[in-house]
Formats: C-alpha cells, structure tokens, sequence
C-alpha cells in the first residue's frame, strides 16, 4: 500500500468525520434492515462490513441478530468503531485489496460508495477477487455504490457546507474517468486541502469485474430496494452470488 493514497490520508483525519457527522444513521438502519431481510439471513451468520469507517452499519446488522466483523484502512476508525466492540462484533485494521486470512463469510457488504477509490481497474479487481476468497461456496456480496451516470448528470461544481464553525468549500468536476472532490478549509490558521477521487462505475463494470466468480447479479436503485434506472435512481445497489 502507498501510504500516499488519497484514501488512506483523508479517511483518517478527523475533518473527514467532522464534514460526514450529519449521515443519516436512521436512513442507513433502514437499509441493512431491508437488505437482511431480503437476504433472509439467520441469527447468528457470520457477515464481514468492508470498509466500515467508524462502524455504524456493522452496528446495525449486529443488532440484527449476525456476527460482524468490521474492517477498514482507517486507524482512527477503527479505534472509534472499537469502542462498540462485543461478542459477535469485533474490528480490525485492513485493505480491502488482500483477504484477511483464515476468515470465511456468508455475505459480504461493501456500502456507501467505499469501492472505486482506484486509478485503474486491476486494484478494483484485487477488491472483487479479495472478497471472492472470503466467501463461503454460493456466499452473497453486497455493493453500495453511487449511480455514477446520475451524479456526472446533476454534478454540483461548488458549495460551502459549515460545520462547527469551519467552512468547507467544496468543488467537482468529472475526467471522464473519475469524480473529484476538492475539500478546501482553514482550522486555526492553517490551510487544508483534500482530493476525494472515486472511479465513475457504471452498472456494466461491476457486471466484467464480477464475471470470473460471481453470477445471479441483482440491481436496486435505493434503501427502500426499489428497481435499479440508471437515469433517476439515487444508488446503485448490486447483490451477487458467488459460483
């Protein structure tokens, strides 16, 4: 790992928390409520939360009856997310891109656009084939991601968004490749400036990266698992069995 990756140096500042501290927790409960449900999965299954930040979805699907473990790059996440530790919820550091070895899992879920952080499709596919080993025969992957044809469609180029009282001033813009968002802000007398940089994925690459291992590829468009159109959908929601 580049410890210079944008990822890796972002996700772990307390910026990074301090500007998404108004997630919506009730909307995100809402949605691991209806992907178990819709998975029907029983009491007590042993689920992995792939790239979890802080751990609030893990939170949630362990409230719900399954052993979770939560990983994620993020030192200081994790930290935070190790605080809610238990039995049948535990965290670790780790790159989504290498297994986590002697671990096994009958579904793995990798949500709120934590995926495409990437300059090429061979590190995605590292990703794709990682979570492969992980998985039981005949496992389940979940995958949250934007619906990338929408956000390049209705891209907000600027705004400023205060949050205890700092001013971040955020710009986007689309290379036909990836999404940027450029954080700008100033704590203390001191300047800041962060890249957010996430690979505008359409439906039909998510379709070739899980060709090799994976079939039976379902599509939603939203928490409420509503039927996926590229054109109006808020998310692009992908559950996939592996072979």
């Amino acid at each position: 790992m580049n410890s210079k990756e944008w990822f890796a140096e972002w996700f772990d500042t307390s910026y990074y928390h301090q500007l998404y501290k108004h997630r919506n927790d009730d909307e995100a409960a809402f949605f691991i409520k209806n992907l178990v449900d819709y998975l029907q999965l029983g009491q007590g299954e042993k689920v992995l939360d792939l790239a979890c930040g802080k751990g609030r979805h893990s939170r949630t699907l362990n409230e719900l009856g399954l052993n979770v473990f939560g990983v994620d790059l993020s030192s200081n996440s994790i930290s935070e997310a190790q605080k809610h530790s238990k039995d049948g919820l535990r965290f670790s550091v780790q790159d989504m891109r290498e297994p986590i070895e002697n671990e096994t899992f009958s579904v793995i879920f990798n949500l709120f656009t934590s995926f495409g952080y990437f300059d090429n499709s061979s590190e995605n596919q590292k990703v794709i084939d990682a979570i492969s080993v992980m998985l039981k025969p005949k496992g389940t992957v979940v995958i949250d991601f934007m619906n990338a044809r929408k956000v390049v469609d209705t891209l907000v180029e600027s705004e400023v968004k205060s949050v205890d009282n700092i001013d971040f001033h955020i710009t986007r813009n689309y290379d036909g490749n990836h999404i940027f968002k450029h954080i700008r802000f100033t704590d203390e007398g001191t300047n800041f400036h962060f890249t957010e940089r996430v690979q505008a994925l359409m439906l039909s690459d998510f379709q070739q990266l899980l060709s090799k291992d994976f079939s039976n590829v379902r599509t939603f468009g939203d928490f409420d698992l509503s039927a996926f159109d590229s054109n109006i959908s808020n998310r692009l929601i992908i559950v996939a069995q592996k072979n």
